[in-house]
């Protein structure tokens, strides 16, 4: 049951939330003290529920799915009525850690993600395939909300982690869309690929994007964010990442769409870490 309900929180995107939250943060003021860790305590809670409440909404459509049927709601393992339950729990207990231990600004931005993701995002995905920049503005947030959380205000340097973020995310829910496209269209899913099925817009996004991402990676070295190990590091690495973009792009191959979306789950991860070592 307990394994059940840690599911509904996706841990594994609940923790780059909070990695991603942690950076924003260490960039603005450096990590000291108590705060810090509220914070991140606070972002994580308000992240699990975004996810859980997520579940709660599309349960109906996770269960014709084949990468989502297995969830414990669809399963029948956790009812529907308790997993609202417990992911209002969590925005509640997330919001109220940071309404006393962090500030305005924090506050609202995490607010403002839930409700986007949850309210807009979730119930756009069966209307309009626009939601992929609405669903990539919510998960590119944290940084700022991290900035916010210390430094009372939101800097251009803030600004360019989340262009990084949102950015990343366009050819990386692409590919996966693309992949899983026969999926998507069975649960009513309005995502892109499955309203082109000749793949022409698709592919045009993700080599646009896949492209605009490598001088957004480049500008923390511009703008004395990180030096010059940051800029060869994160040029090799934004290079290799659009390469695989105008490949997958090129014939939207299963394999090419398979290896871009596996790259993308560790290329964030690697611009940032070397931002933060970088810094």
């Amino acid at each position: 049951m307990i394994k059940d309900y840690l599911s509904l929180c996706k841990p594994r995107i609940s923790l780059l939330v909070a990695l991603t939250a942690a950076l924003g943060y260490a960039l603005a003021h450096g990590v000291s003290g108590a705060h810090f860790y509220w914070m991140i305590l606070g972002v994580t809670l308000s992240s699990s529920a975004s996810a859980c409440l997520n579940q709660w909404m599309e349960f109906k459509q996770d269960a014709l799915m084949e990468r989502t049927k297995k969830r414990p709601i669809p399963q029948g393992r956790i009812t529907p009525k308790a997993a609202f339950i417990f992911g209002v729990s969590l925005a509640v207990a997330g919001f109220l850690i940071l309404f006393f231990k962090s500030n305005f600004l924090a506050l609202f931005l995490t607010e403002l993600t839930v409700a986007v993701y949850v309210l807009v995002y979730t119930p756009l995905k069966m209307s309009t395939p626009q939601t992929t920049w609405i669903g990539a503005f919510a998960g590119a947030t944290a940084p700022l909300i991290g900035w916010a959380a210390a430094a009372g205000r939101l800097s251009l340097e803030a600004w360019i982690l989340f262009g990084i973020q949102f950015l990343w995310q366009i050819p990386h829910f692409l590919a996966l869309f693309w992949i899983y496209r026969d999926d998507y269209a069975r649960a009513g899913f309005k995502v892109m690929p499955v309203l082109d099925p000749d793949g022409k817009i698709t592919s045009a996004q993700i080599a646009l994007h896949s492209f605009s991402v490598l001088p957004v990676v480049l500008l923390p070295a511009f703008c004395g964010m990180a030096g010059t190990g940051y800029e060869v590091g994160a040029l090799c690495v934004g290079t290799a990442y659009m390469s695989l973009g105008l490949k997958a792009s090129w014939g939207l191959e299963r394999t090419d769409t398979k290896r871009l979306f596996f790259a993308s789950l560790i290329y964030l991860p690697l611009i940032f870490g070397m931002l933060w070592i970088g810094a």
